[in-house]
């Protein structure tokens, strides 16, 4: 297993443990720092084992980090509906 992978599993596992923890402010600021630190890991599982397998963890990522895809999600149909 290369190196990419295991510091993908670890942020995986890293985002169900801080899921757990109870939060004041519905775990964004968890959010924002998972996706902080997930982009350039995402980048490194795709530079050293492919297109496929980077898009099995960016798949992986936007299910445990789902509702700040949702938003985004809505985000951009109120943009491009209004533009």
């Amino acid at each position: 297993m290369s190196l990419s992978l295991i510091l993908a599993a670890l942020w995986a596992l890293t985002a169900n443990v801080l899921a757990m923890i109870p939060s004041r402010d519905n775990h964004w600021r968890r959010a924002y720092a998972l996706i902080a630190v997930g982009i350039p890991i995402l980048g490194y599982v795709t530079y050293e084992n492919g297109p496929w397998w980077g898009l099995a963890v960016l798949a992986a990522g936007m299910s445990v980090l789902r509702y700040p895809v949702v938003y985004l999600g809505r985000w951009l149909r109120r943009v491009v509906l209004r533009g």
